[in-house]
């Protein structure tokens, strides 16, 4: 019998509310509602392209700007990854994607360690993409790192368009966790690391 692996989120602050579900061995759908057009894109090709399923509803505030909702996003995804993996009995551990996007060339790299590190390498050349502040990506990838506790370097080979090398981040960063959180039947029952725990 196979275990479910899904999460349920219910994160408010003063800055935002957010419900999220997650089943991180679905299908790729989605139905994502941030109240920010762009990253709405983002997390919508990241579920498609880590063949998660994913439902995400955030009320914040957008008067202000989007970066109590990007940086809110980030922490609880990174939650109900955590919570929907568990004691990672069985999965791969580590994964990794060089991903082209046109011009643009984006390498990731993913270990479900245990520890907060982010390697982050994006060199964006424009302040916005339409409407979005392009330094809350690193933002949406900080609170996704310490709150899933894995350890995450993305880098940028290649590239000159902003829409690209952040599009090209998301999908590579999707592809790498998907091979990292997929179960390796060989040792479904081990937890892959000499500690015993991760």
């Amino acid at each position: 019998m196979m275990i479910m692996r899904t999460a349920e989120i219910a994160r408010k602050t003063a800055e935002t509310d957010i419900t999220l579900k997650l089943n991180i061995d679905g299908k790729g759908q989605s139905n994502i509602d941030t109240g920010v057009p762009f990253l709405d894109h983002m997390l919508t090709l990241f579920a498609r392209h880590g063949r998660f399923d994913l439902d995400l509803k955030c009320v914040g505030d957008l008067e202000i700007d989007a970066h109590h909702t990007t940086e809110d996003i980030g922490i609880a995804l990174g939650e109900a990854f955590s919570q929907a993996w568990g004691d990672k009995k069985g999965v791969f551990r580590y994964g990794s994607m060089i991903l082209p996007m046109d011009e643009t060339l984006i390498l990731t790299a993913i270990d479900l360690s245990g520890r907060a590190y982010l390697g982050y390498g994006l060199k964006i050349p424009t302040q916005r993409v339409g409407n979005f502040d392009t330094e809350l990506v690193e933002e949406f990838f900080l609170g996704f790192v310490r709150n899933a506790n894995i350890t995450l370097h993305i880098k940028q080979l290649d590239g000159k368009n902003s829409h690209h090398i952040i599009e090209g981040a998301f999908k590579s960063f999707a592809r790498a966790l998907k091979y990292a959180v997929a179960i390796d039947e060989q040792y479904k029952d081990e937890i892959p690391s000499t500690k015993g725990v991760l």
